[in-house]
C-alpha cells in the first residue's frame, strides 16, 4: 500500500490515463478524488473505487472557481490533501494555418493556466502535508506534431512550469512537482479520435513500426504505474524532473534505415 492514507486529487479522472491513475492510487491505499464532464462516467469510476474511497465532482476546470472547489471538496471529504494530478487536457488538431486565437486560448488556459491555478488553490494543504504534484505531459512538449500546434505549446508550458515550480516550491514549501509525458497511448479518447481522422476499425493492429516498435501502443495502466512513484514516498526528494515515457527516445532518436536512406520526395 504504497499510498496509504493519502488523499488524491485527479482531474479528467473518468476516462483514459487520468482513471487508470485513479484506480492505482485507490488500490495502492489512497482516497481519491475524481474529476470529469459526464456524470455518468465520474459517478461509475467513483462506484468502481467505492464511496468510502473515492468522491466525484463534474466541473469544467476553466468554470470560475473550479480549482478551488476540487481542493474544498477533497479536504472536506477526507480531511487533507496530499498530492495534485493535473491530468486533463484538451487535444485538438490545427497548425499555423488553422489555428485560431479562440481555440489556442482554450487549449492553453485548460492545459497549461488551470494546473497553475490548481497548485495554487491547493498549496496550504499541500505545504501541511509536505505533498506534491504530479504534472501528465506529452512527448509532445518538445516539438509535437505539425497538427498538434496548440497542444504542444500548451505541453511545452506546463513542461516549464514544472521545472520552475519543482525547484521553487522544493526548496521554500517542501513540495515536489514533477511530470511525466507520456507518448502514444490508447484510450478510449484516442480511439475516437482516430476513427474520426478516417481510420478503420481494426487500426492499432497495423501500427507503423516507425511509432511504434513494438506492435502496440502504451496502456494507460502503465502510465498509472508510473505515477505511483512520484506521488509515493519513494521518489524522495527528487522534485522539478520530467520524464518521458515512450517506446524510443523523444529526443535524439535514431531514425529507421529504411526512412534515413529514403530520399526525400520532391513535389
Amino acid at each position: 500500500m504504497r499510498l496509504d492514507g493519502k488523499v488524491v486529487l485527479v482531474t479528467g479522472s473518468a476516462t483514459g490515463i487520468g482513471r487508470a491513475i485513479a484506480v492505482r492510487c485507490a488500490a495502492e491505499g489512497a482516497h481519491v478524488v475524481v474529476h470529469g464532464l459526464e456524470a455518468d462516467l465520474v459517478a461509475e469510476v467513483v462506484a468502481t473505487l467505492g464511496a468510502d474511497r473515492a468522491v466525484g465532482h463534474v466541473e469544467e476546470l476553466a468554470a470560475d472557481g473550479c480549482p478551488g472547489r476540487l481542493v474544498d471538496l477533497a479536504v472536506s471529504r477526507f480531511g487533507r490533501l496530499d498530492a495534485v494530478v493535473n491530468n486533463a487536457a484538451i487535444v485538438a488538431t490545427g497548425d499555423i494555418h488553422t489555428t485560431d486565437e479562440e481555440g489556442f486560448l482554450r487549449i492553453v488556459t485548460v492545459n497549461t493556466l488551470v494546473p497553475l491555478l490548481l497548485i495554487q488553490a491547493a498549496l496550504p494543504h499541500l505545504r501541511a502535508a509536505r505533498g506534491c504534484v504530479l504534472n501528465i505531459g506529452s512527448v509532445n512538449a518538445h516539438g509535437g506534431e505539425p497538427n498538434l500546434l496548440a497542444y504542444s505549446i500548451s505541453k511545452g508550458g506546463l513542461m516549464t512550469l514544472t521545472r520552475n515550480l519543482g525547484d521553487t516550491l522544493m526548496r521554500e514549501e517542501g513540495i515536489r512537482v514533477n511530470q511525466i509525458n507520456p507518448g502514444w497511448v490508447l484510450t478510449e479518447n484516442e480511439i475516437r479520435r482516430k476513427q474520426d481522422q478516417g481510420l478503420p476499425a481494426g487500426w492499432t493492429a497495423r501500427l507503423p513500426r516507425e511509432t511504434s516498435p513494438t506492435g502496440r501502443l502504451l496502456a494507460p495502466e502503465e502510465m498509472a504505474a508510473a505515477a505511483v512513484y512520484w506521488l509515493s514516498e519513494e521518489s524522495g526528494p527528487v522534485s522539478g524532473q520530467v520524464v518521458d515515457l515512450e517506446q524510443y527516445p523523444a529526443l535524439g532518436r535514431n531514425l529507421p534505415k529504411t526512412i534515413v536512406d529514403e530520399p526525400p520526395q520532391r513535389p
